[in-house]
């Protein structure tokens, strides 16, 4: 049986980079931070700058009854812009192939790390785990980087009056959570890549069958008495008087 455990040490470390970059994911999704709004003459926000993230539109006020008023924005609000409504929707695909991309990668490691007997489909689990996460960094960094181009060119939302927050701000900057959700991204492709490039298995199945194969084999002979010739009959030497 071959024990593939040294040669999956890099695979192992992408395994954690993977899980760390989905934990990093979700907390992206999550956060409110995916714009900086700041605005003036806006009575309501009393800090002079609003947090728009996918998910809800934030910001502190004195005026209002909340000392931190938010409103949600969902996929069936007419007024959310459309790179809202696809990273709403991207970013909950790649939580949940960030997950299964996981569950194969601890799979692949199992597999390569124990005595497992059946390893005929080793090569499939890690390229099947290498695949699951370059689609989870893609599914991210698409609207990371649309919600990005959004901020730089000043893209305004129509938002109703229940907001109160104007269409378009005073200026606006990218918030941390498209950079938190960038790094998440470039790590998936690493561990992506990591598990795409693991190729040992089969050069070291290959050269194991042609080692068995050009191995002599050996004979296993039975021992015989020292005084019986090839034909089994009694060596007259051994019985002859004149031997000492």
């Amino acid at each position: 049986m071959l024990y593939l455990a040294h040669t999956a040490h890099w695979q192992f470390f992408g395994l954690a980079v993977g899980s760390l970059a989905w934990i990093i994911t979700m907390a992206t999704v999550g956060l409110n931070e995916w714009r900086l709004w700041y605005v003036d003459d806006v009575p309501a926000v009393t800090s002079g700058v609003a947090w728009v993230g996918i998910w809800r539109a934030c910001f502190y006020s004195h005026v209002l009854s909340e000392a931190e008023f938010c409103r949600s924005m969902g996929v069936a609000d007419a007024f959310v812009p459309v790179e809202i409504l696809v990273a709403q929707v991207l970013m909950m695909l790649s939580v949940i192939c960030g997950l299964a991309a996981n569950f194969v990668a601890a799979a692949a490691m199992r597999m390569a790390y124990f005595s497992v007997k059946d390893r005929r489909n080793i090569r499939r689990m890690f390229v099947l785990a290498g695949t699951l996460y370059l689609l989870t960094g893609a599914l991210s960094l698409v609207p990371l980087a649309w919600n990005m181009n959004s901020v730089l060119v000043n893209r305004t939302i129509d938002f109703p009056p229940e907001f109160h927050l104007p269409a378009a701000p005073l200026t606006q900057q990218v918030g941390s959570a498209i950079a938190v959700g960038i790094i998440a991204s470039i790590l998936m492709l690493v561990s992506g890549i990591i598990f795409l490039s693991y190729r040992y298995v089969r050069r070291t199945l290959t050269s194991e069958t042609q080692r068995h194969a050009n191995k002599p084999t050996y004979r296993h002979w039975s021992l015989t008495s020292a005084t019986a010739d090839v034909n089994g009959r009694d060596n007259a030497a051994y019985f002859s008087d004149d031997v000492s």
